[in-house]
């Protein structure tokens, strides 16, 4: 999705060890990059991207024990895990599921947002704001009520895809996002009447009850293991009567698990609890691919909830 997040180890001899390792990787060759990613940590102890990278060679050559060894060398020299260490971890079993650490998904999406849009709607067909917006007119309809609300919250609005699709529909539209770079393309499009640079649970902490009669959230939720904190936050700011719509990556088995690349899927059993757990009532959720990946179609569930 981007290129690997870099620091520079102040040595240009395991600097060049690295960019080498780098080339070699992208050619297949995993053994010479991590021979050469090795090389470079020799050189520069502290080189945090070399260890990342000789991680992800040694765990790509089933090097278990070795790749566990280099992603905690990662955490230990840079505990705001900027390039992702525990995530491999828990794929690789040696860590619990847990949070995605937010500096790492801000340096991500700061990385990737002058080409979001280009790459996620033409290189992954994407189209999860507008599966989302369609759910939303339909549990309107079937409610028999106007898919229209006073204030809506874009929640990980990124470079406004999102608020594209629900703009039409909300009176005001409020959208927040972790990554700065993403919050500067969608003030670039002009549909939002406020945005915010906010990690989302925080955000949400800081507004007052009842506050928003629609909460949307497209393609977001997968950077989340535990969905109940998140909806529990969400329902607190939905006044009677608004909504929660999301989007969710799924799976076949149960609850959670961190997929190969790097995002939760959720088991339909634990968006339906996380939905109870927040006292909401679950209107529609249904199987929707919002996106493929190598052109293969990734399952995935949108879920449209109120707040009685």
């Amino acid at each position: 999705m981007t290129a690997p997040f870099f620091q520079t180890s102040g040595n240009l001899l395991a600097d060049r060890r690295y960019t080498f390792g780098q080339e070699l990787a992208e050619r297949g060759d995993a053994a010479g990059a991590a021979d050469l990613f090795a090389q470079a940590v020799e050189l520069a102890p502290a080189f945090v991207s070399a260890w990342f990278a000789l991680g992800e060679t040694r765990a790509r050559l089933d090097e278990k024990s070795v790749a566990i060894d280099a992603f905690r060398k990662v955490l230990a020299l840079d505990p705001a895990d900027r390039h992702g260490a525990g995530l491999h971890l828990m794929r690789l079993q040696a860590k619990g599921l847990g949070g995605m650490p937010p500096d790492y998904v801000r340096s991500l999406f700061d990385q990737y947002a002058a080409r979001f849009d280009t790459a996620l709607v033409e290189g992954l067909a994407y189209r999860g704001p507008e599966l989302l917006r369609v759910s939303v007119e339909a549990a309107c309809a079937a409610a028999g009520r106007r898919a229209s609300f006073r204030m809506a919250l874009d929640l990980g609005c990124g470079t406004g895809l999102g608020g594209a699709a629900i703009r039409p529909l909300a009176g005001r539209l409020i959208g927040v996002d972790l990554s700065p770079k993403m919050v500067e393309q969608a003030k670039a499009k002009k549909l939002y009447d406020r945005l915010v640079v906010e990690n989302l649970v925080t955000f949400l902490k800081l507004q007052s009850d009842a506050v928003f009669d629609l909460v949307f959230a497209a393609d977001v939720f997968a950077y989340f293991a535990d969905l109940a904190p998140l909806a529990v936050a969400c329902a607190r700011v939905l006044e009677p009567g608004g909504l929660l719509a999301f989007s969710v990556e799924t799976h076949a088995g149960d609850g959670v698990i961190l997929g190969e690349k790097l995002r939760f899927a959720h088991a339909r059993t634990h968006v339906r609890a996380a939905i109870a757990a927040a006292g909401l009532r679950l209107l529609t959720l249904d199987d929707a691919v919002t996106r493929n990946d190598g052109n293969m179609p990734v399952p995935g569930l949108i879920a449209v909830a109120a707040r009685d």
